[in-house]
């Protein structure tokens, strides 16, 4: 039986969201997003760090939403959501599936601190500005690459859920407009729109 800990707002998010979109029997064990849940030596031992996603099968235990992703994909594939190599769109699945933790995620991180988890004191505008536009810049691609689509490869893929999940985020901020970036702002509404979608973003 897979089981996921799971906090909301988190990349725990993608986790679920996938398992959904698969339709994959699993548990959620949820957990409040605080040192009381997340740093308990109970979760501790799932994560040395006391992190989330964690996803449990029987007795094989994995962390990192992009390791879970793939994990899913090749043991509980269930149908799919990735190309196979010999697909021309492979290459763009991978890039735009790491893309998110590779480019995307670092900006968001930083925005996340100075906005919400450091006490008002210790925020530095001049850091926040400087991720704001770093991250703006990071979606400048990924805006010119959805032209003429509705995912990111076309077909809705795993993909979606890791980039996806970051561009929800990244309209949460602020920083994903109508104005700046119309078809990153379709392309969330469209997502949500998704049952899986927004079952993992209201859990």
């Amino acid at each position: 039986m897979l089981t996921l800990h799971f906090a909301p707002n988190s990349r725990a998010s993608r986790s679920l969201w996938l398992l959904e979109e698969l339709g994959l029997t699993y548990q959620l064990n949820r957990m409040d997003f605080s040192p009381k849940d997340l740093k308990s030596d109970e979760h501790r031992a799932r994560h040395p760090l006391g992190r989330i996603p964690v996803l449990e099968d029987d007795d094989i235990s994995i962390y990192e939403s992009g390791a879970i992703a793939e994990y899913i994909l090749e043991r509980h594939k269930n149908g799919g959501l990735k190309p196979a190599p010999e697909d021309p769109c492979f290459p763009e699945y991978l890039q735009w599936f790491h893309y998110c933790e590779g480019m995307v995620m670092p900006p968001i991180n930083t925005i996340v601190v100075h906005t919400l988890l450091l006490p008002p004191d210790r925020q530095d505008e001049t850091v926040r500005g400087q991720a704001e536009r770093l991250l703006a810049k990071s979606w400048l691609p990924v805006e010119a690459a959805m032209v003429g689509k509705d995912y990111l490869i076309g077909d809705f893929s795993a993909a979606d859920t890791m980039l996806g999940h970051a561009c929800i985020m990244s309209q949460r901020l602020g920083i994903i407009t109508e104005e700046a970036f119309p078809l990153l702002s379709a392309y969330a509404a469209r997502l949500l729109a998704r049952p899986a979608c927004a079952k993992a973003f209201s859990a």
